[in-house]
């Protein structure tokens, strides 16, 4: 492949005081020849230039010195810190902050110690191929994230660019897909996108080729089949949780969200987990929720693990243990859902340790808890709702209402 010529080095002497030391260089599969200016005069000013194999293949007549980043990924981190001082540039993929290396080198380091060089995406190049726009396609990078990361999105008519490991995981892709029930989905596999290797496939997911895919790899997906989507509205079917009954039913479930209130980037504390169910629809609302589970009993805390990685949102922190002992240490919540083990003791260990305006939402179904969360509300305010809910069913040849337990609810903002 034929190489631009570097523009002359200035002597490779220390960076002044104040000036960036390290330049984290974006580079595509066309090497050099896709590098714009800047890029390039930052490559001929570096002493030492550090990167994974693959891009210090992409540019072989580089004067610098060469270090491959080893593996794993952090082990390079005291490497490149131990250079410091000295004219460093880092290459990395595409733009190395969006789904790249540039955030985990940059967090540690001062912001006049670096700068960033980007250069075109791998999603940015596949939408190009494609003619899609890509403020309308669902970007996501599965390097190191399980695939499970897309089963919050998948529907009928999604378009999707989804960044893997390796060329393995095209197979793996294909079969997961088809396993939801969206084999009929229509995949571009690209290879290489962007260099002289470019090459892409098309095929169903469900008549995926027996190909060796190479390295590195994307795939854009137009998703199709009659697999089952997970709703954006509170209060998703109880058959999307595996459970053992003790969960909180969908009715009462979107009401308890609807209570609990989620903002996007907020903490809930799920006391009594059950299934995970609130927890769960606590997270599908937005990528950057967050929540804890707290459950005793360790065959339904492992239920509420395989129930989120299932349903794609495996950030979920499930703890075991009981409430209040087990809630020591846990980053702390804006809301709070107790659904099992209340009482006074809880309670009372709550209102002393939640910070002023956290929401606490409490469900209960015994006339001796009922009669608990009457009395605090009494002292401390807040709103009880009664929900009482019937359902029809087979009464003899006709169909009668078969009512369910009551359910008092208590909401309140400390």
């Amino acid at each position: 492949m034929r190489q631009a010529p570097l523009p002359d080095a200035p002597p490779p002497d220390a960076p002044p005081p104040g000036a960036a030391w390290l330049s984290i260089v974006g580079l595509g599969e066309d090497g050099l020849d896709g590098l714009p200016p800047a890029s390039r005069a930052a490559l001929a000013a570096a002493e030492i230039v550090m990167g994974a194999p693959r891009h210090l293949a992409l540019l072989p007549d580089l004067a610098a010195e060469s270090i491959a980043w080893p593996v794993p990924f952090a082990d390079g981190l005291p490497v490149l810190h131990g250079l410091r001082g000295r004219r460093v540039a880092v290459l990395a993929s595409g733009d190395p902050f969006w789904f790249g290396a540039g955030s985990v080198i940059a967090r540690d380091l001062r912001p006049e110690e670096w700068r960033a060089l980007p250069g075109p995406s791998a999603f940015s190049l596949a939408a190009a191929r494609l003619g899609w726009p890509l403020e309308r396609t669902l970007c996501v990078g599965l390097h190191a994230a399980p695939l499970t990361r897309l089963r919050p999105h998948l529907a009928p008519g999604l378009q999707a660019i989804v960044l893997l490991r390796d060329g393995a995981a095209v197979a793996e892709l294909a079969l997961y897909l088809s396993g939801q029930g969206f084999g009929a989905s229509r995949l571009t596999v690209m290879e290489a996108l962007g260099g002289p290797r470019e090459q892409l496939t098309r095929a169903t997911a469900d008549a995926l080729p027996a190909t060796a895919f190479v390295h590195p790899v994307c795939v854009a997906v137009s998703v199709d089949g009659s697999g089952a989507a997970i709703p954006c509205a509170s209060g998703i079917e109880d058959g999307f949780f595996d459970h053992d009954s003790q969960i909180t039913k969908r009715p009462v479930r979107a009401l308890t969200l609807s209570a609990l209130a989620p903002v996007p980037g907020e903490m809930l504390w799920d006391i009594g987990g059950g299934s995970g169910s609130i927890a769960i629809e606590w997270l599908l609302r937005h990528p950057r929720m967050q929540a804890t589970a707290i459950e005793l009993r360790t065959d339904r805390a492992a239920r509420i693990r395989a129930n989120a990685a299932r349903l794609g949102v495996d950030r979920l922190q499930v703890v075991e243990g009981s409430a209040p002992e087990a809630l020591a240490g846990l980053p702390p919540p804006q809301a709070v859902f107790v659904g099992g083990g209340l009482c006074e003791a809880l309670l009372l260990h709550l209102q002393g340790c939640l910070a002023p305006g956290t929401r606490l939402v409490a469900n209960a179904v015994t006339l001796e808890s009922e009669a608990l969360l009457a009395g605090w509300q009494g002292r401390i305010g807040g709103e009880l709702l009664r929900i009482e809910l019937a359902q029809a069913a087979p009464l003899g040849g006709r169909l009668g209402w078969k009512a369910a337990y009551p359910v008092v609810q208590w909401r309140v903002v400390l």
